[in-house]
């Protein structure tokens, strides 16, 4: 049933064909990643002609599981020079999977200056011109696609910042009310679409059907008890209902782990003003929506809406790497300033951590002050103006640094670090220097262990058991990825063993298959493998896995920590036996 859609960009044809062996048993991460590390040079330019994107449902995909629709997207990153996976919600990974579609490839490169957009529906796809969609935003774009379209499709789509090719670009996805708000952000990949010279995908449910189930009854039993885990978990079924992700604000600022003012101190004075605490009372006062599911199957319902002061749309609710990034890492207590940016990156199609980072080195450079909101948004404006200060930001924070001579730049592997300093989440310290992906708080969130206490209690201010615990989160979370789960489902799988039961009892049931909770480890052991070894063909080295310098010898207030984690220890992360 399941089929590869390849898109050749140089000859405009579309061909489906039945999976390979070598990637049957995949989805999602563990999918784009086998096509990349099988398919792609490692050497190649990111945005040549033979770097390949990968658009890939997840395992549980086109099911009735809860929270099991994301979408992954793969290729050579722009950004970090090695293997990339982003993730999103939105409609497009139940939709493609409904379609029988386990791939999109986009091969090949256009040599026209044209633009084209593909629509996939049931058995049916076709590229067309779309130099009407050329320079647009994201919400313009969607809304000229809904007028071809209409309002019962999925979008995938790049904004400006993706034709340019900028290195933050990212892929949008809509939402259920076809708002282009759930984003690939990380790692650059908008560039690499908007390089192919494809600015939009059409994604037409229509006659598609569930997955096909080896085992129905079994299957219906586990996604019962699966649903059920996640709605009685505290984090899951009570706090990211109610205050969204940004809910961490306060937790992360309590514990002196929130970076402020481009990472020189682990508490922000102005934390409460952004929390999600003061974000669902505003969005509740001004009769917004506090929550909300980005994708059709989520019973987490973490997105929210945010309205302005008149009750009118802004954005959805920026997440807490967003509020942080532009909040407490430039100093900016603002949320209505921090929502009115969450859109202009969503709309520009560039990703808030990248971004935020970019602009508060950029204020380190002295080309705004720190709490500067008003010069934040002239900042953004910059960008989608495409003026070359502008392309210099949207090319991330590595590139910023460089231009303006600013010494202490936040990145590992040349992308952006999250919401959590490392100094004070050792854990989340070591995923940042040791995942395949660049600086990433998903690739293995030790803050669950270090500051939430699920799953788990390591002391996030000591070395001692930090790379083990990264090292087995970034395997968990790679299984997680490859299944098209929602990486918050981890919450009541690490703490909730039936969460987890159910999770491979789904697996066994949809495919026949007799998996162990070992065999899921071991898949993301796999997928994890062709990711450093991808990497290292594309010249990465032990190096690469470490910390700039100032996180090893500036002491993070309040708790007057460094980072250090032994080069040994991480050096052992992710050798699996």
């Amino acid at each position: 049933m399941f089929k590869i859609l390849r898109v050749n960009m140089t000859d405009l044809s579309v061909k489906a064909e039945d999976v390979p062996g070598a990637y049957q048993g995949l989805g999602g991460r563990g999918l784009t990643s086998a096509i990349v590390a099988k398919e792609v040079e490692p050497t190649c330019s990111p945005i040549g002609t033979n770097n390949k994107l990968i658009f890939a449902p997840g395992l549980l995909g086109g099911t009735n599981c809860a929270n099991s629709g994301r979408i992954s997207v793969g290729a050579k990153s722009p950004l970090t020079g090695g293997i990339k996976e982003a993730n999103s919600g939105g409609q497009a990974g139940q939709y493609l999977a409904k379609l029988g579609i386990s791939a999109i490839v986009i091969e090949g490169l256009q040599h026209d200056d044209k633009i084209y957009k593909l629509y996939v529906g049931k058995d049916k796809y076709e590229l067309s011109p779309a130099d009407d969609l050329k320079g647009l935003g994201n919400y313009a774009t969607v809304d000229k696609l809904k007028g071809e379209f209409g309002d019962k499709v999925g979008f995938a789509t790049i904004g400006q910042a993706g034709e340019w090719k900028l290195a933050a670009a990212t892929v949008a996805f809509t939402d259920r009310e076809l708002r282009p708000t759930r984003h690939a952000g990380r790692g650059g990949l908008g560039a690499v679409m908007g390089s192919k010279g494809l600015k939009a995908i059409i994604i037409d449910p229509a006659d598609g059907e569930f997955a096909p189930l080896v085992d129905k009854e079994a299957f219906k039993d586990a996604a019962k008890r699966f649903a059920k885990a996640l709605q009685e978990h505290a984090v899951t079924g009570q706090g990211l209902p109610t205050y969204g992700t940004d809910v961490l604000i306060n937790i992360i600022n309590e514990a002196g782990a929130l970076p402020t003012r481009n990472f020189r101190s682990g508490r922000f004075q102005g934390a409460d003003k952004v929390g999600g605490e003061t974000m669902n009372k505003i969005t509740v006062e001004r009769k917004g929506n506090p929550t909300h599911g980005c994708m059709s199957g989520c019973v987490i319902r973490c997105s929210g809406i945010f309205v302005d002061e008149k009750g009118e749309y802004v954005s959805k609710w920026p997440e807490y790497e967003t509020v942080w990034a532009w909040g407490p890492n430039c100093e900016i207590d603002d949320l209505d300033a921090i929502a009115r940016i969450d859109r202009a990156c969503d709309d520009i199609g560039v990703d808030t951590i990248e971004m935020g980072n970019s602009v508060a080195v950029a204020m380190e450079g002295g080309v705004k002050e720190f709490g500067d909101a008003a010069g934040a948004e002239e900042l953004m404006a910059e960008i989608s103006k495409g003026t070359p200060l502008g392309r210099i930001l949207g090319s991330g924070a590595g590139a910023v640094g460089k231009t303006f001579g600013v010494r202490r730049v936040p990145v590992v592997k040349n992308q952006a670090m999250p919401a959590y300093d490392p100094r004070a989440v050792k854990g989340v310290g070591v995923t940042y220097a040791t995942s395949p992906m660049g600086a990433d708080h998903t690739a293995g969130y030790a803050v669950a262990q270090n500051i939430m206490k699920v799953g788990g209690d390591v002391d996030p201010l000591k070395n001692e058991g930090q790379a083990t615990l990264s090292s087995n989160l970034q395997a968990a979370t790679a299984a997680i990825d490859t299944a098209g789960l929602c990486l918050f489902v981890a919450f009541p799988v690490l703490d909730i063993p039936d969460a987890f039961n159910a999770m491979v009892d789904m697996l066994n049931a949809k495919y026949g298959l007799s998996m162990t909770g070992d065999d899921v480890g071991a898949l993301g052991q796999r997928v994890l493998g062709m990711e450093k070894d991808f990497n290292r063909s594309a010249g990465f080295t032990s190096a690469d896995d470490r910390l700039p310098e100032f996180f090893l010898n500036e002491k993070l207030p309040p708790h007057d920590v460094v980072f250090d984690v032994t080069d040994e220890d991480l050096d052992s992360v992710l050798k699996f036996d």
